[in-house]
């Protein structure tokens, strides 16, 4: 295990160059920074002087070099709108984004789970096929269609709930934290349902197709033999193994959780890093754009990491490739 963790860390590295080096790449055509953050009024001269002191006219391969020395160091560069560190300025956003995910994810992991082992284990019930043609067609429904709806129905028609901005939020050691207050708890609900959307579909049909599965395997099929009790059967033997292919999928859609925020932020004005983004793109904030792409492909390598090392826990006679 130790040897598959270091082969795992030098891929990341290798992953997070790449990043940062396509982030480069795209900054140059995004538009022109100075121009965005001087106006029309300033002469070229000026323009260009401001433009050497940023080191904007430093040749490609410097500039990136620069900012992977830097970033060793935890310099992420400075944002040129905020006129701040871009690191402080993700940091600042990311409480909502990560507290919107996490509400996503207990969505995820609360429903999918009983829905799809009871359909795998009653196949035939109406709630099974119900299940089964409802998340047919949510796969199909983009989450930005979703977040309308749901606008519409309980913030616009029922007004049951807050459709906008994150509610109030407790400073807790420089973390601003909605789910402390029931205001931000209730701002949480739409959105966290929304995002979850993506998910809940998909991960009820792989639950209940890998449920299915195992059930039909001889080992099962042996403690059926031996008289064991139905429920241990199924929650001990068959479920145990139906997490493995689930957990593994389950790490890879973490991170594309964080890259629908983008849309789900943006209908709720939910001012975390996905909309801090967009507005980096609009405003041609190429230090904090790079920054964010950084910081969310570290996100990507790290939850990866992290299930591949948990995919190993939870069966021990899985081995990885190369590991004894």
């Amino acid at each position: 295990m130790f040897a598959f963790i270091v082969r795992r860390v030098i891929q990341s590295i290798i992953v997070m160059l790449v990043i940062s080096f396509i982030g480069f790449s795209v900054q140059h055509n995004i538009g022109d920074p100075v121009r965005d953050m001087v106006g029309i009024r300033v002469s070229v001269a000026e323009r260009e002087a401001l433009r050497d002191k940023l080191g904007l006219n430093d040749p490609f391969l410097t500039q990136y070099f620069r900012f992977v020395r830097n970033a060793l160091h935890g310099d992420l560069g400075t944002s040129y709108f905020h006129s701040k560190p871009a690191l402080d300025v993700i940091l600042s956003k990311a409480p909502a984004t990560l507290e919107l995910v996490f509400g996503s994810s207990v969505i995820i992991l609360v429903f999918t789970f009983p829905v799809g082992i009871y359909s795998a284990l009653r196949p035939r019930s109406w709630f099974s096929r119900f299940v089964m043609g409802a998340s047919t067609v949510g796969v199909a429904v983009p989450v930005f269609l979703t977040a309308i709806a749901l606008i519409y129905v309980f913030g616009v028609e029922l007004n049951w709930l807050p459709a906008y901005g994150r509610g109030e939020t407790v400073n807790v050691y420089g973390w601003e934290s909605g789910l402390l207050t029931m205001d931000g708890i209730r701002h949480l609900i739409l959105p966290s349902i929304s995002l979850s959307s993506i998910m809940l579909p998909l991960y009820i049909r792989l639950i209940r197709s890998e449920m299915m599965e195992v059930l039909e395997t001889d080992y099962i099929k042996y403690a059926w033999a031996k008289g064991l009790h139905r429920k241990r059967i199924w929650l001990v033997h068959a479920f145990k193994n139906t997490l493995l292919p689930v957990v593994t999928v389950f790490g890879v859609e973490i991170g594309i959780l964080f890259a629908f925020t983008l849309l789900t932020e943006t209908v709720f004005q939910w001012q975390g890093m996905g909309f801090m983004f967009l507005e980096a793109v609009e405003r041609s904030d190429t230090a904090l754009l790079v920054a964010y792409l950084v910081v969310v492909g570290a996100m990507f390598v790290v939850i990866n990491t992290l299930v591949d090392i948990v995919y190993g826990f939870i069966n021990p006679m899985v081995r990885v490739t190369g590991v004894k």
